[in-house]
C-alpha cells in the first residue's frame, strides 16, 4: 500500500484534539489540542440550573486551529497532499437549531449571545421535564417507539432538548428550521453544504439520540410529536428519514475549507458520530466485550452480531442500533453521567480554600497562588488516590451513590442525586474519595448486570479514555468490583484515532472498518485482574450500594 494519511477529528466536553495519521499502520505523525474559549471562560453556562451549552465558533475555531497545527507539525509537504480524509467525532446528544441553510442561529448577529441558539451540550439537563412528558405520552402509544432506546427517553437526548428550547423561547423557535446533532453538523461545514435538507445524518445519533428505526420507516411520525406538543408539529418534515454509517463518505472538502486548512479538495469527509462509538472501534472493541470510554463520563459501547441478537432488547440502555458502532453488527451503549466528573467535583470541594481565602490574600505573590493553585490541580487526585488505595476496605466503610449529574444508565433518570453515606468524625478527605471510586465502579457494574440480565453476556472489558491511562487506583476497583480483568488500551487518543480509522474506511483505504482496525490498532498495554480477596468484600459493598441507590430513588420527592 502507498503511503496515505487521514485525520481524525476528536470534540470532547472541554477541547477538541486532531490527529495526522499514517492509515497503513496508525502511527500518529502529529496532534494537537484546542480548549474552547467561550467554555473556558463559562460563558452560556448555568450549572446551578443544569444548562451547558456551547458556542458553535468554539467548535469551528477549533476545527481549522488544530488541523492546521497538525499540519504544521508534520513539516511534510509530502504526508499533506497524501491527507485522503477526515472523520469526526463529537459528543452527544449536543444538537443545535439551525436555519434553512443549515447554519446554526448563534452564528447570526441576531442570536450571536442567546444560549438557546447554541449548541445544547450532552450533559445539559435542563430538559428533564420534558423527558418525562415524551417517556409519559410513549406510554399511551399503540406503537413502542421507545424499544430501542431502552425503554426510557433521557433529557440528555435530541427530542426532549428540542421541546424544552421551542418552549422556552420564542424568537429561536420562529427562526428554527431543523435541529442538528454537533456530529452531522460538522461533516456538512466542511462539504460545504447550504442547504439543511442536505445534511447527512449519521445512524449512531439517529438511533441512539432521536427515536429513529428501520422498522420504523425512519422516525416516528408526525401525529406522535403534535400529540404531545403543538411546538413539535411539522417537525420532522424537516428532519430526515435516511441514515449513513460513520464508514460512508459524506463528501470532499469544499474549495473554501480546502484553503483554509491547506488540504485539497479531493479529501473525503465521513459521516461523523459520537465519541463514544468511534472511541470503541479505536480501542479495537471485540464482540461482547464492554468497551468503556472513560472521561468526564462514561460510554460503554457492545457489539454483537446481528443474527445472534435476535429480538433480543435491554431495558434501561442507551439504545440498540444496527451499525452504529460497526457496520453490519448490533451497537449497544450504556454509561454513567459524571465518572471524571464526580472525582472533579470532590477536587473543587477541596480547593475552595485555593480558589478563594489564598487567591483573595494580599500576603501571597501571585506568582505562589498560580504554583499552589497548580500544585493543587494536578497533585491532589494522585495523591488521594494513593493514600485511598493503602486503606483496609470493610463493610462499613464509608459509601457513596454516584449520580451526582443524574443517572444515564440503567433506566436514566437525570433528577436523582449524588449520596454519601457512613460518615463519622473519623472520615477524612481519603475517605470520601475512596467511596466516590468505589461508587463509579459499582454504577458500572450496574451496567454490566443489566446487560447479562437481559440476556447479553459481557466477556470483559476494555478500559479507554483518561482515567483509565492515567488512574491505576480506579482501575483496580474497577477489576474487583466487576469481578473481570480490564485491558487497558495503548492509545492516548482512541476517540480521534477510531474517527482515523473511520477516515481512512470512507476513503476506500480499507474495504471495511475491522480491517482497519487491524491495521491501525495500537494494542493493549496493561490488564488489571480482579483480586480474589477484593472481589469477596466488594461483593457485599455492592448489595449496600443497590440498597442505598433504591432508598435515594423511593424518597427523592
Amino acid at each position: 500500500m502507498s503511503k496515505a494519511y487521514v485525520i481524525g477529528l476528536d470534540y470532547g466536553s472541554d477541547s477538541v484534539r486532531s490527529v495526522l495519521v499514517d492509515a497503513t499502520n496508525g502511527e500518529e505523525v502529529s496532534s494537537a489540542v484546542f480548549y474552547y474559549p467561550r467554555w473556558s471562560n463559562g460563558k452560556f453556562c448555568d450549572p446551578l440550573t443544569n444548562q451547558f451549552r456551547q458556542h458553535p465558533l468554539d467548535y469551528i475555531e477549533g476545527l481549522e486551529s488544530t488541523i492546521r497545527e497538525c499540519l504544521q507539525k508534520a513539516d511534510n509537504d509530502e504526508i499533506v497532499k497524501a491527507v485522503k480524509a477526515i472523520s469526526v467525532d463529537t459528543t452527544g446528544s449536543t444538537p443545535v437549531a439551525v436555519d434553512k441553510q443549515g447554519i446554526p442561529l448563534a452564528l447570526s448577529d441576531r442570536f450571536a449571545d442567546n444560549p438557546n441558539a447554541m449548541f445544547v451540550l450532552w450533559k445539559d439537563h435542563t430538559a428533564v421535564q420534558e423527558a418525562k412528558e415524551i417517556n409519559v405520552h410513549a406510554q399511551k402509544c399503540d406503537k413502542d417507539y421507545l424499544k430501542y432506546v431502552g425503554g426510557i427517553y433521557s433529557s440528555e437526548w435530541f427530542w426532549a432538548k428540542l421541546l424544552h428550547i421551542l418552549r422556552d423561547d420564542q424568537d429561536v423557535r420562529e427562526a428554527l428550521y431543523t435541529w442538528v446533532e454537533h456530529c452531522d453538523y460538522i461533516p456538512f461545514l466542511l462539504t460545504g453544504g447550504k442547504r439543511a435538507q442536505d445534511i447527512k445524518r449519521s445512524v449512531c445519533a439517529a438511533g441512539h439520540k432521536s427515536l429513529w428505526a428501520a422498522d420504523f420507516g425512519g422516525l416516528p411520525p408526525n401525529h406522535f410529536f403534535a400529540e404531545l406538543d403543538p411546538y413539535l408539529d411539522g417537525i420532522v418534515d424537516h428532519l430526515f428519514t435516511e441514515t449513513y454509517t460513520a464508514a460512508e463518505p459524506a463528501g470532499t472538502l469544499s474549495e473554501e475549507w480546502a484553503n483554509r486548512l491547506g488540504l485539497s479538495t479531493d479529501v473525503v469527509v465521513g459521516v461523523g458520530a459520537f465519541d463514544c462509538h468511534m472511541g470503541a472501534v479505536g480501542g479495537q472493541i471485540e464482540p461482547y466485550y464492554l468497551s468503556k470510554v472513560m472521561g468526564t463520563s462514561t460510554c460503554d459501547m457492545l457489539v454483537a452480531p446481528q443474527n445472534e441478537v435476535g429480538n433480543t432488547l435491554v431495558k434501561g440502555i442507551c439504545g440498540q442500533v444496527n451499525g452504529s458502532i460497526i457496520p453490519g453488527m448490533i451497537g449497544m451503549e450504556a454509561g454513567q453521567s459524571a465518572f471524571g466528573d464526580a472525582y472533579a467535583w470532590f477536587r473543587q470541594v477541596l480547593s475552595w480554600p485555593v480558589a478563594n481565602l489564598i487567591a483573595q490574600s494580599n500576603d501571597i505573590s501571585d506568582t505562589d497562588k498560580s504554583k499552589i493553585a497548580n500544585l493543587i490541580d494536578t497533585q491532589l487526585i494522585p495523591d488521594l488516590s494513593r493514600k485511598a488505595e493503602a486503606l483496609p476496605v470493610t463493610e462499613s466503610s464509608e459509601l457513596a451513590i454516584d449520580w451526582f449529574n443524574g443517572r444515564r444508565t440503567p433506566d436514566a433518570d437525570q433528577t436523582l442525586k449524588g449520596a454519601l453515606m457512613g460518615l463519622h468524625l473519623g472520615t477524612d478527605a481519603v475517605r470520601i474519595f475512596r467511596s466516590i471510586v468505589e461508587a463509579t465502579c459499582f454504577g458500572a457494574k450496574s451496567i454490566a448486570d443489566r446487560f447479562v440480565e437481559q440476556g447479553i453476556p459481557v466477556k470483559g472489558l476494555i478500559g479507554l479514555g483518561g482515567v483509565a491511562k492515567k488512574s491505576p487506583y480506579i482501575m483496580q476497583t474497577m477489576a474487583d468490583v466487576m469481578n473481570m480483568p480490564i485491558r487497558i488500551h495503548k492509545s492516548e487518543q482512541t476517540c480521534a484515532i477510531g474517527a482515523a480509522m473511520f477516515a481512512a474506511t470512507a476513503a476506500g483505504i480499507y474495504a471495511k472498518v475491522e480491517d482497519a482496525m487491524e491495521a491501525m490498532g495500537q494494542g493493549f498495554e496493561k490488564t488489571y485482574e480482579p483480586r480474589a480477596e477484593m472481589v469477596a468484600i466488594y461483593a457485599k459493598r455492592y448489595q449496600q450500594y443497590l440498597k442505598l441507590g433504591t432508598f435515594i430513588e423511593e424518597t427523592k420527592h
